[in-house]
């Protein structure tokens, strides 16, 4: 399978077009109901697909003794269960809230479920199901997801190929092909140098049956670089964090993008997109004065007599190619003149005629 619909946008694999571009959100509300609405509506306005959060419940994702695995000079938090407490405020009632309003603003609502009852709250209200790296090896959980019927965009940081197949294979086991595989790096922030784009490139060879993404995590400064990159390597889906302000401390802010960032990437995105331009190559309608002016005829080296044979001397290939075309030389070579043709001129067609 080269394509999946999310929601009413085709993502195919196999031609270069616009990216599937999803902001994650994830729990940069910090529980603000508010907060999280002006993320959607900031995202929407900026031209993003697809705005995500995270659907979870402390005690269901982490052990109280998780260390943690991020830069803790930004996110002092040390532990994972403390940290993902914080902001596990939202239920049931809360997601489809959000839903409606990303209806109403136009943006796919995603959300990425981390247990079997997040998976059930998010059926009715996701068009897709994104998976977290982490659980790529989390079997029960990916068969579960699967079952859903819906999409899946499964992220696949720190996973080995193996992995990535195994993964793959129990999702469709399960009558499930709707699969993209997002490159990604569990580096919280990711250096420039290790992110590794070139993977995707290396994704697109691998699985060449799939939908290949990318999931960001790098600081935004260079954030237009990396999104044309992954773009242009192969990357149909491409997510990264968001936030309403960047400067926040802790959390995700820090590595996230914001409605500024997003909007230049899209006016890149745009740009480029433009000068790719057709798929197929031939010329343009544009072009049509040139391949007549700009190419060559064969023209009269030399005052050409009515009768003549004409040989190689007597012809030369020049400009405008609105005569005969040099492809046809050796069968103006050896013909007869049927008029007198001054120097320079363009011969045309009716000019000489085949020797009997």
């Amino acid at each position: 399978m080269r394509e999946i619909f999310i929601g009413k946008r085709k993502i195919t694999q196999n031609k270069i077009s616009k990216p599937y571009i999803i902001a994650e959100a994830g729990v940069n509300h910090e529980g603000d109901i508010e907060k999280a609405k002006l993320m959607i509506h900031q995202a929407a306005e900026a031209g993003a697909s697809a705005i995500k959060f995270q659907t979870y419940k402390a005690e269901k994702l982490a052990s109280k003794f998780s260390p943690s695995y991020w830069d803790t000079n930004k996110e002092p938090t040390k532990s994972q269960y403390e940290l993902f407490k914080k902001y596990d405020l939202f239920g049931e009632k809360e997601y489809r809230e959000l839903f409606e309003y990303s209806k109403m603003e136009r943006i796919d609502f995603l959300s990425t479920p981390f247990d079997f009852e997040a998976v059930d709250i998010l059926d009715p209200l996701v068009p897709a199901f994104k998976i977290a790296s982490a659980d790529i090896t989390n079997y029960p959980f990916l068969k579960y997801v699967a079952k859903k019927s819906k999409p899946i965009l499964l992220s696949t940081g720190a996973s080995t190929l193996s992995e990535i197949w195994k993964a793959i294979e129990t999702i469709e086991k399960e009558g499930n092909d709707q699969i993209a595989l997002l490159h990604c790096s569990l580096i919280y922030p990711t250096p420039y140098d290790k992110s590794n784009l070139g993977m995707i490139k290396d994704m697109v060879e691998k699985f060449p049956d799939y939908i290949i993404g990318y999931s960001d995590h790098t600081l935004p400064d260079r954030i237009v670089d990396v999104f044309m990159t992954s773009w242009l390597l192969g990357a149909k889906i491409i997510e990264k964090h968001f936030t309403y302000d960047k400067s926040l401390p802790g959390n995700d802010h820090y590595h996230s993008m914001d409605a500024n960032d997003l909007k230049k990437v899209n006016e890149s995105i745009d740009f480029l997109y433009s000068i790719i331009g057709s798929q197929k190559k031939g010329y343009s309608e544009e072009e049509e004065i040139a391949r007549l002016n700009a190419r060559r005829s064969l023209v009269a080296a030399k005052d050409i007599s009515q009768g003549k044979i004409i040989d190689y001397s007597d012809i030369s290939v020049k400009r405008p190619g609105t005569g005969v075309s040099v492809e046809f030389m050796d069968i103006v070579v050896g013909s007869e003149a049927t008029r007198d043709i001054i120097k320079d001129e363009i011969i045309q067609f009716g000019d000489f005629k085949k020797i009997n």
